[in-house]
């Protein structure tokens, strides 16, 4: 069989061995050190406009401190887009809050502002909204943090998927209270696992750092007085993002010649559409997604198939949360009653190999499996 193509594994550059190694020869393996520090302040200069940020062990810790300092109860609606991974909605039950779900636009797939508007007229006092900008593309972003900001609302963005997207050549992590950063191992970056709260705000910062180390106050002995977490990042895994950071244009770089591979290659079948994105941004493109048209005898499972014979990793657009067991309940609020978006570009969708270490020959063999299930 020939080799595995992946749809986004990690790429090392050899720069994070020498972070590691530094902490071994330091003896520095303990939870935080100097590579927590400087990866902290990496991004932070990255990001740039006077951020601040605390590295953690995921972006899904990072989404439950920015609920649990809002101050999320049980019994509180929270808006979070249905169009999207469970790490997004699953913080808002941790503090027993009750995720309602807003359907997508096409323009970018990600929250609808419209919706949005629906959801605020059903449900006019929500404690947070949660905006997401799926695959790296950016939200309408300016106009669901001027929906939130006019009613005094906080918006957390969850930009996970999106290190290095901008709006406006605004970060997207900036737009809300909290911005939301996931190091996953198939993200554009990775520490292996870990993600980052980030804010203007250093006082939200300082006291989510204070909760991700079991909330332990400034004593002698160890004294608690509220509920902690042991969500901080460690020394070594911080060393493995230090290192990524030299390389992060490097790998947003490549990601769009990817794009635009497949752009060039599926021009001529009108049946494929790639993941739209809004032109006053500019896209990570993570991963490059297609939709199928409706009336194509294509499938997206037969495609996910074709390439999975060929030992070629696909993925399904993410089930919208709403259509999830864990969720039947919950509310979902559309602009037109019966007609979802997000369900739409689930059923129609896929994700395709985004791997920045695709050759020129792998990437032939993807286009040529997909072109020849439509001729």
């Amino acid at each position: 069989m020939a080799d595995k193509i992946w749809l986004s594994s990690p790429t090392m550059h050899g720069e994070e061995m020498e972070f590691i190694k530094e902490a071994f020869d330091t003896n520095w393996v303990a939870p935080l050190g100097a590579n927590v520090d400087g990866f902290e302040k990496d991004v932070e200069d990255y990001i740039g406009g006077g951020i601040h940020a605390v590295a953690l062990s995921s972006g899904t810790d990072a989404i439950h401190l920015a609920l649990r300092i809002i101050g999320v109860k049980p019994g509180d609606i929270v808006f979070c887009p249905s169009l999207t991974f469970a790490a997004s909605a699953n913080p808002i039950t941790y503090e027993g809050g009750i995720p309602v779900f807003i359907d997508s636009e096409r323009d970018s797939w990600n929250m609808d502002p419209a919706a949005l508007e629906k959801a605020f007229e059903k449900y006019p006092n929500p404690k947070a909204v949660i905006s997401v900008d799926l695959y790296g593309t950016p939200a309408k972003v300016s106009e669901i943090a001027w929906a939130c900001a006019s009613r005094g609302v906080p918006m957390v963005d969850d930009a996970a998927e999106a290190m290095g997207s901008s709006f406006k050549k605004v970060p997207v992590c900036c737009f809300g209270m909290f911005g939301i950063l996931s190091f996953n191992g198939n993200k554009i970056i990775t520490t292996s696992g870990g993600g980052m709260l980030i804010s203007y705000n250093p006082d939200l910062i300082n006291k989510a750092r204070f909760l991700a180390t079991q909330a332990r106050e400034k004593a002698r002995h160890y004294e608690h007085k509220e509920i902690g977490f042991n969500y901080r990042m460690s020394n070594i895994v911080a060393g493995i993002g230090r290192g990524q950071m030299k390389h992060l244009d490097e790998h947003i770089n490549r990601k769009w010649e990817i794009r635009r591979r497949y752009e060039e290659a599926f021009a001529d079948i009108p049946e494929i559409s790639l993941n739209p994105y809004l032109p006053e941004t500019r896209p990570n493109a993570w991963l490059t997604c297609i939709t199928i048209d409706p009336e194509s005898p294509v499938k997206p499972l037969q495609v996910i198939e074709a390439l999975e014979k060929e030992n070629i990793e696909t993925r399904p657009i993410w089930k919208p949360m709403h259509l999830q067991p864990v969720y039947r309940e919950n509310d979902f609020i559309q602009v037109v009653d019966g007609v979802s978006v997000a369900e739409d570009i689930y059923n129609r969708g896929l994700c395709l190999p985004s791997d920045i270490k695709n050759t020129e020959e792998d990437m032939d063999r993807i286009i040529n499996i997909v072109r020849g299930l439509f001729r």
